[in-house]
């Protein structure tokens, strides 16, 4: 689909050529040629960011990726939704007999074949995932979670051969994106409408009279609005990572406090017995649940041990936390290697995100620590009837 707008006035007016394509379409790539071919454009635009051009041209998407740096910041499931939609658009890709990302590679070589400049259009996709997160809130992020695992365990809707080609003339990923955002509308703000806007003005800043810009079919509609009508936005603001106020934060340092005032008015108020008894619950709790995420998680018999012995303490800690300790235990026994790096954009199902030594270390860290912190949340009203 082809849509010609004019914008601007006088020596500013532009004329743009949105191209919109299904990534994983070979109509796309004949439509992407032919139309730099026919339009002989001065600049062309491709929703991408700097860094997924480097990974389309070289072919590394995931092998400089630091593990231990992901499970420190917290990124831990910000990764592996990323590791999963990618691939899912790769393994669609495979069936429809078509690279993901093949149109934008078409209309990068017909720039260079045509010696005209790029223009990168789109936002990095980390800070996308990040300002969308921000916006929801923590029960829509808990429905999320729930409906990627279903959907990674195969329950509800199938992507059969069917479907496959009802997506053939969309934008896959944005299409994904929509229907997320039926059910979780605070995330439409971040995957879409801010992207839109980002489009919209990278187009506006893009040098030459004339424009050949390939974007996601399901960007369309969007970003021509906002050249229509001549929407500015602000490159920076949207690029931001604004900090907001983490109550979590606080939370961290409210449970230690709470845990020794617990265990100082055990033992002066009901003597040595209850104070002991406080810390068994803390122990047993935490302990155990977080040793239970690290046998969900498949991890070995050791790491299971470390995660006990640890997660009473690292949850009295708000700078630590006990799913760091089992990826480190975890990676010494089942140390990765390159191929498992190599491997991260084949991982399409529960046992390839096990099998694979990557993910299976993540998966260790996040179900050690949401173990750990639903001991937590046991243990404090335990303890509270406790010393009632």
């Amino acid at each position: 689909m082809i849509k010609r707008l004019f914008i601007g006035e006088g020596e500013n007016k532009k004329e743009i050529i949105l191209v919109g394509t299904a990534h994983v379409s070979k109509e796309s790539i004949t439509l992407v040629e032919k139309t730099i071919e026919e339009e002989n454009p001065d600049v062309i635009g491709v929703e991408l960011d700097r860094e997924r051009l480097e990974q389309l041209l070289s072919g590394k998407k995931w092998q400089e990726t630091n593990i231990i740096e992901v499970i420190k910041t917290g990124k831990t499931y910000l990764f592996l939704l990323n590791i999963l939609l990618s691939n899912l658009q790769k393994q669609i890709g495979q069936q429809m007999g078509i690279k993901p990302g093949a149109e934008m590679m078409a209309a990068i070589k017909k720039a260079q074949e045509k010696q005209k400049p790029i223009q990168m259009l789109d936002r990095d996709v980390r800070v996308t995932l990040k300002r969308t997160f921000d916006y929801m809130g923590f029960f829509e992020k808990l429905k999320l979670g729930g409906s990627i695992i279903g959907g990674f365990l195969g329950v509800g809707e199938k992507i059969d051969e069917q479907k496959i080609e009802e997506l053939k003339n969309q934008d896959l990923i944005n299409h994904l994106m929509k229907e997320l955002g039926k059910q979780f509308p605070s995330m439409k703000k971040g995957l879409v409408d801010e992207r839109d806007s980002y489009i919209s003005e990278m187009i506006h800043l893009s040098p030459g009279k004339k424009v050949v810009a390939v974007v996601g079919a399901g960007h369309l509609e969007g970003i021509e609005e906002h050249l229509r009508q001549n929407k500015r936005s602000n490159i920076n603001a949207l690029n931001s990572t604004p900090k907001k106020k983490n109550y979590i934060k606080y939370l961290t340092w409210i449970i230690p406090i709470t845990f020794i005032l617990f265990i100082i008015y055990g033992f002066s108020i009901k003597g040595v017995e209850t104070a002991f008894n406080v810390l068994t619950y803390w122990i047993f709790a935490t302990g155990s649940l977080a040793a239970l995420g690290a046998l969900i998680a498949r991890a070995h018999p050791v790491t299971i041990i470390v995660s006990f012995l640890l997660a009473p303490l690292t949850t009295l800690h708000p700078a630590l936390a006990a799913g760091w300790f089992a990826a480190i235990s975890e990676a010494k026994f089942n140390p990765p290697k390159v191929m498992d790096f190599e491997d991260l954009s084949n991982v399409s199902s529960v046992n390839g995100f096990y099998s694979n030594k990557i993910t299976h270390i993540l998966i260790v860290a996040a179900l050690t620590n949401i173990g750990a912190t639903i001991g937590v949340i046991i243990a404090l009203p335990a303890i509270i009837t406790l010393l009632g």
